[in-house]
């Protein structure tokens, strides 16, 4: 085994076929394959993971929207994202397509559905499709969908396969799709293709060695695998196919358990086979290695035993052999560049989540959509995640204790995190690591603290309180201070600060130039700056402040015109911050404005909101809290 390089260690020339061995072998460093499982008849909502380079017992992920029983194959997978396809609860086969994103853990989202509600599909992807085929409605279908795994909605028909059948095992290539075995109701031996990039209708194949139903399908760019089963027994026989080229399965080696039901993936050198029945449902891990076969060896145990699991990995075959799938992300120390606009009034409360690109400028695009209609919600940007935590929940005008979250690099609609210690108004601020709701109002004023840890999913948590009680200010944040000024409490100008790594109370950090609520805040790394406002009437002012130290903020210029009750977060990168939306005094707005955080000067046009909203919930990727974290 090669030593790899490392930050300490990175002289001296490599040869490139080391450090492919090393990234396929799984002892690259910041290796990050994982597989993801999402259960079926026993597990209920439940996703499991394992990381695929070592061995060990899975772990739990997070919840699908649905108990959705007998997924059975149904995982497709991207370098980012990890999607479930149907399902079969007792009489009532399920169109739904649920999707998680592989780095951060958390319940899943709503994808969008499939063209027939049906469950046992065969299904797999490339890096840019997924594809599911065939199907039990209960009656058996030759049904092909296809999605378009970045972007979330519904499936589109791609065409039929050769014969109506269901409990498939899948295998992907970069190119090309195998679909393997299964019931019509007589237990079959045939293998159908697709081309990936087109559509149409399948392609017969070749033929397994053994006929078989309810077995795993894995593979690498190369070789596919179909292991377990039933044929016409329980069989623990793996078979393999070359997926460039047409043919007849060849004898490959055996699982340590012979079951029906078991759910196959990969990371291109390891085929993972989980769960199963065998008679009685099973919680083992195989691996196999794909180039060379055999008798598989145990990897672990799924935290419960089930069958007709739907994995996949961010790593499979079809994913050019996993090499991007395991390659560490680069450190991009000016951030990310991607704002969403979330919810938020026109005057009633909206569930749209928007996107912009921050250093140019231009009109807001359609993203997915939030769990509720709410607007006054606090947002929270870390270099993956957005989260929305509480607002004011519509049609019915209660105050909100819901979090959700969205990833920034995949469109799509938010998914459930947790909930606020208490359901208000409020602001948000955050680094890397950790997310503060800062005050707020029930309608009530606040000077409640509330933390999240950005990478996991749960409640949140009692950090400490403000220096006084307060609502509808802004907040941002360096990598190590959070910061919360103005609002209504009535109108004020303190400003007052925590440190975002410890818990406590704030403390006072100076005053704004003129008191007044309803006032919003960007910010780089080094400087926040509080624009708009209502000081008794709406305000165009925009005043700075130096994070790092402490004292009074300074005037920085004008917003293009007099607004009040603009976004709640921090839209902005480590060079330009945007205001969003607002109310002029008369009607809510669709402006979209920029400033130059380092320099001072007046506001500038940057396009459209889709709508005339104020009080959204504002995140964004390169903000500065995410700075040296």
């Amino acid at each position: 085994m090669a030593n790899y390089p490392q930050l300490d260690n990175s002289s001296g020339v490599w040869n490139l076929r080391d450090v492919y061995d090393a990234v396929m072998g799984g002892y690259w460093p910041n290796y990050n394959a994982i597989a993801v499982m999402f259960h079926g008849r026993s597990g209920g909502k439940l996703i499991e993971k394992i990381t695929m380079s070592t061995n060990g017992n899975a772990t739990t992920f997070g919840d699908s929207t649905t108990t959705s029983v007998y997924i059975a194959n149904g995982g497709m997978g991207s370098f980012t994202r990890g999607l479930s396809a149907g399902g079969s609860p007792p009489g009532s086969p399920l169109d739904v397509i649920d999707y998680i994103t592989f780095s951060t853990e958390g319940n899943a989202a709503d994808f969008g559905n499939l063209t027939v509600a049906r469950g046992q599909v065969g299904a797999g992807s490339n890096s840019i499709r997924g594809i599911a085929l065939g199907g039990a409605t209960p009656s058996r279908v030759n049904t092909i969908d296809y999605v378009t795994i970045a972007s979330a909605g519904n499936a589109t028909d791609f065409g039929d396969a050769t014969v109506s059948r269901n409990e498939i095992a899948p295998m992907f290539s970069p190119t090309r799709g195998c679909f393997a075995g299964g019931r019509t109701p007589s237990v079959l031996n045939t293998i159908d293709f697709v081309e990936i990039a087109t559509t149409g209708n399948a392609t017969d194949f070749g033929d397994l060695s053994v006929a078989t139903s309810l077995a795993g399908g894995a593979a690498s760019s190369v070789r596919g695998v179909v292991a377990g089963g039933f044929s016409p027994s329980l069989t623990s026989v793996a078979q393999f196919i070359t997926m460039a080229s047409q043919g007849n399965a060849t004898d490959f080696g055996n699982l340590t358990v012979a079951r029906q039901g078991v759910s196959g993936t990969s990371n291109s050198v390891k085929g993972i086979f989980s769960g199963g029945e065998a008679p009685a449902l099973s919680n083992v891990i195989d691996q196999l290695i794909i180039t060379t076969g055999g008798t598989g060896t145990n990897f672990g145990d799924l935290l419960i035993a089930d069958d007709n699991i739907a994995s996949t990995s961010n790593s499979h075959g079809g994913l050019n052999d996993g090499y991007q799938g395991t390659r560490p992300l680069p450190f991009q120390e000016n951030g990310g560049d991607r704002g969403l606009i979330s919810g938020g009034a026109t005057p009633v409360g909206q569930s749209q989540i928007g996107f912009i690109t921050i250093s140019s400028t231009g009109n807001e695009n359609e993203f997915g959509d939030l769990s509720q209609f709410r607007k006054g919600s606090g947002g929270i940007g870390g270099k993956t995640r957005s989260i929305i935590g509480g607002g004011n929940a519509a049609p019915v005008i209660t105050a909100s204790a819901v979090i959700d979250y969205t990833t920034f690099s995949t469109k799509g609609n938010a998914a459930d995190f947790g909930d606020l210690t208490t359901g208000r108004f409020t602001s948000g601020a955050n680094n890397n690591t950790r997310g503060l709701f800062m005050a707020g109002a029930t309608p009530t004023r606040l000077n409640t603290i509330d933390y999240i840890t950005i990478a996991s999913i749960g409640n949140a948590a009692d950090f400490g309180d403000c220096t006084i009680a307060v609502s509808q200010g802004g907040a941002l944040a360096s990598n190590s201070r959070a910061i919360r000024g103005g609002g209504s409490s009535p109108n004020s100008d303190v400003l007052d600060y925590v440190t975002i790594s410890t818990t406590g109370n704030a403390t006072d950090f100076g005053n704004l130039t003129t008191a007044r609520n309803e006032v919003a805040a960007v910010g780089s790394d080094t400087r926040g700056v509080w624009g708009g406002g209502d000081t008794g009437s709406v305000s165009n002012i925009m005043d700075y402040i130096t994070i790092a130290s402490t004292g009074n903020a300074t005037d920085f210029g004008d917003l293009l015109a007099a607004l009040s009750v603009q976004g709640r977060g921090n839209l902005s990168n480590t060079s330009r911050g945007v205001y969003a939306g607002g109310y002029n005094g008369s009607n809510n707005v669709n402006t979209l404005q920029y400033i130059t955080i380092a320099s001072t000067g007046n506001a500038t046009d940057f396009g459209d909101l889709i709508l005339s909203v104020d009080t959204p919930g504002l995140t964004s990727n390169g903000q500065g809290g995410l700075v040296g974290g």
